[in-house]
């Protein structure tokens, strides 16, 4: 099959959308699928072979964060392009609701669409406001899916309609044959974070909570955090003599 992907965030900016994405056309071009993905980027990035640039990203707060998205007159004509010269069998686009290449390319496309939600928004007043705007390109979605519980209320409760649920898949390969990082795992035991320190929703406040409270019964537990973010911000949320059980990769 001829299958496009469309990603609405930034392809140069790590995320778990971008992840997804890229995961999911690696793993269908190894299945022998025919895979272009098109993503905000510049044109003279580095990019994989199967990712068309639609053009600088702009950072627009979203979600309680800020994304980096395209939208306008040059993204919309790169999307149509790319359609055209892709001559999809399927499209899949990746949150649709979002400002950005998702929503023009079903706008645009006239190829069976497939959508994934992957926000989760218990409130939210943009959406409610722009589901008249949004109702014309979400109702031309065939099928679509949620990665998780959360991201299906978000779409039943705001945007209508529902979805099947698949949970974001993980290529073990990549690290089946990794080596262990140099005193891991060891015999007390070790609690891990992945994920920005400096994004209040990824809950590495409570984790540091849990560990302090669980520290004191375990005397050799660490905990390993890899992610962007403030190391001493971090640390001033552990008690003093537990900081050297905390053990920050950047």
């Amino acid at each position: 099959m001829r299958i496009g992907l469309v990603c609405p965030y930034d392809w140069e900016v790590p995320g778990g959308v971008r992840e997804h994405i890229s995961g999911l056309a690696e793993a269908l071009i190894e299945l022998g699928h025919d895979v272009s993905v098109i993503a905000p980027a510049d044109d003279d990035a580095d990019l994989p072979s199967y990712v068309v640039p639609a053009g600088r990203a702009v950072p627009v707060p979203y979600n309680g964060s800020v994304a980096r998205l395209a939208f306008g007159f040059l993204s919309a004509g790169r999307v149509r392009r790319w359609l055209k010269d892709g001559n999809f069998d399927v499209v899949h686009v990746h949150e649709p609701a979002a400002p950005s290449l998702s929503l023009l390319a079903c706008w645009v496309a006239d190829e069976p669409i497939v959508a994934t939600m992957h926000a989760a928004m218990p409130r939210s007043r943009a959406l409610h406001a722009a589901q008249p705007i949004l109702a014309s390109a979400l109702e031309k979605i065939s099928g679509r899916i949620a990665v998780a519980e959360p991201a299906r209320n978000t779409l039943v409760e705001h945007l209508g309609g529902d979805a099947v649920l698949i949970p974001n898949g993980v290529n073990v390969r990549r690290y089946e044959k990794a080596e262990p990082l140099p005193g891991f795992p060891g015999t007390g035991g070790t609690l891990g974070f992945l994920g920005r320190m400096d994004e209040p929703r990824k809950g590495l406040d409570i984790l540091l909570e849990a560990f302090t409270m669980l520290a004191d019964e375990r005397p050799a537990l660490r905990l390993l955090i890899a992610g962007r973010g403030d190391r001493d911000e971090v640390l001033d949320q552990v008690p003093e003599p537990l900081q050297d059980r905390v053990v920050l990769l950047g």
